[in-house]
């Protein structure tokens, strides 16, 4: 449908799913567009419902056409968010180019049928995870933005405060919320409870995530259970399936703990299976009435057994389960803005020159694997890419478990090494007094002896302290050693106008250091606290 000589233009329908809000191109996004070269259109309507008005976008240079057909008819390019419907399909024209939301791995009927119309289709779901198409990474960025909201839907329907209070009415204790599925909607969910005071528990079958997820705040619930798991790097960092005596072990740690939690998110699922089943009838029956379950797995199926698709239920003891699957359309604005900036950045690498004139290179590795559909060809499934999509990390090797008689054994001679050193240094330090006593005068040997004693005491002290406490430690005996200011206060009455102007200029400087030292080690021993 690209004609040399002539302007592509990028256009966006009207959303025809019913209760989707977003839409795939914003003003903004219009604009990064047209710098590339295109001139873009778009459905009348098509951003109302995410706050962008028609007139928004014809104040941007776009042209505002009033029907679907018109926009499909225009457009060399299509970019939406939802896979196409069946009309939308029968709309789309030879060399026209489709980018959305695809799945074609569930939709393989419509991928055939874009095919027979000689349309090519990019997938924005099947962006290659690798850290040159984050940028371009569409199900992240909705994942980000669904994490968020499930912590905001979980807060609505919970009776309490996420944060603990004490108040003169009484005492009110923290949410404890347990996120299960450590990925991007998982962590955007750990990192929105923790900053709403909730005590935040966090289960992945990826051991590697635990750093992530302590990092954040939350607590990394772990299973003794002796079985390695699949690294992320081999599978585009997702979560591996599971051996069926992880699993086991997996749904017990849950129903120990479920009695304690509150709030539940479950965001575990792999692209193209269904949910696991992970939080059982059982487990929902245990939790305390009030309780709230969130799953963000609810479009295939759900993680939750009771979770009712699109759909807030109440179970008999007071448990509120809710299988919502338009979150990030319930944030249209904000993830419109996001998923038009993936789109904006794949049109970027489809224009290398910024000339207007996509170029549809299939040896790049993001457009060969988003890619589902090309002249004429189905391509899907896409080759590897060549560059893993997460570096694996290197293998440990577990350390070796000492028998008790080993660690006594190692303990002793320690004891002994440590003992052997100080005893050395003792004795070479009592022999360099003893030969700087014989040349020195004795009134030097008396404070010699006590500076001495001091540096030897103080090494002792430091020494011992914890490696993450020595910078305050510093500041705190930077203060303490501005003792020498009573020197100063001595000598400030002096008859010497000399000495009175050195005296206060050493009391002024001692000053700040004091109280500039007791501040800095009050700021830097806040930051191990927990408030």
């Amino acid at each position: 449908m690209i004609n040399g000589g002539l302007s592509v233009k990028i256009g966006t329908p009207k959303e025809t799913f019913e209760g989707e809000n977003r839409v795939a191109m914003t003003p903004a996004s219009a604009k990064d567009l047209q710098k590339l070269g295109y001139e873009c259109v778009i459905e009348t309507g098509a951003g109302a419902a995410a706050g962008f008005s028609d007139q928004a976008y014809a104040d941007a240079g776009v042209e505002v056409v009033k029907t679907g057909a018109a926009l499909f008819k225009a457009a060399d390019i299509v970019a939406k968010v939802r896979p196409p419907s069946d009309t939308e399909v029968k709309r789309l024209q030879d060399g026209q180019t489709l980018i959305s939301f695809f799945y074609p791995a569930q939709n393989a009927e419509l991928m055939e049928a874009a095919n027979k119309k000689g349309a090519s289709v990019i997938a924005m779901d099947m962006v290659p995870r690798i850290s040159r198409a984050q940028k371009m990474d569409a199900l992240s960025s909705m994942a980000n933005i669904a994490g968020y909201r499930a912590v905001i839907e979980a807060g609505n329907n919970f009776g309490r405060f996420f944060t603990g209070q004490i108040t003169a009415a009484g005492k009110v204790p923290p949410a404890k919320v347990l996120v299960v599925g450590a990925g991007v909607a998982g962590l955007a969910a750990i990192g929105t409870s923790t900053s709403l005071g909730a005590i935040t528990y966090a289960f992945d079958v990826r051991p590697e995530v635990a750093e992530q997820v302590e990092s954040m705040g939350a607590e990394f619930v772990f299973l003794d259970f002796e079985e390695e798991q699949q690294d992320g790097s081999a599978t585009g960092g997702y979560a591996s399936v599971s051996s069926p005596e992880f699993a086991a072990a997996q749904l017990a740690k849950f129903r120990e703990i479920a009695p304690e939690m509150d709030i539940v998110i479950t965001t575990a699922l792999i692209p193209g299976r269904d949910a696991p089943e992970l939080w059982t009838k059982d487990m929902v029956e245990s939790m305390k009435p009030g309780s709230v379950i969130v799953d963000l797995a609810a479009e295939r199926g759900g993680n939750c057994k009771l979770t009712v698709k699109d759909e807030k239920i109440v179970t008999e003891n007071g448990v509120t389960i809710i299988g919502y699957t338009d979150f990030p359309s319930r944030m249209a604005a904000q993830s419109s803005t996001l998923y038009a900036t993936n789109i904006r950045h794949m049109m970027a690498d489809l224009t290398p020159e910024k000339d207007g004139v996509p170029n549809h290179n299939m040896e790049d590795d993001v457009i060969r694997g988003a890619t589902a559909t090309h002249k004429g060809e189905i391509t899907f499934p896409p080759p590897p890419p060549k560059v893993a999509a997460i570096a694996a990390a290197p293998k440990k090797e577990a350390p070796k478990e000492l028998t008790a008689e080993e660690k006594r054994a190692k303990e002793i001679a320690e004891f002994k090494a440590q003992t052997k050193n100080q005893v050395t240094l003792l004795a070479v330090g009592a022999a360099v007094l003893l030969s700087v006593g014989l040349v020195a005068p004795a009134s030097f040997m008396q404070h010699f002896i006590v500076f001495v004693l001091s540096v030897f005491v103080g090494f002792q002290v430091i020494w011992n302290v914890s490696h993450s406490l020595h910078t305050p430690l510093m500041a705190v005996t930077n203060a303490i050693s501005s003792i020498i200011i009573l020197g100063a206060l001595m000598q400030i009455g002096s008859g010497s106008a000399l000495v009175v102007i050195l005296a206060a200029l050493s009391v002024f400087m001692t000053g700040i250091n004091i109280f500039g030292g007791f501040l800095v080690t009050r700021r830097m021993l806040a930051m191990f606290q927990k408030s």
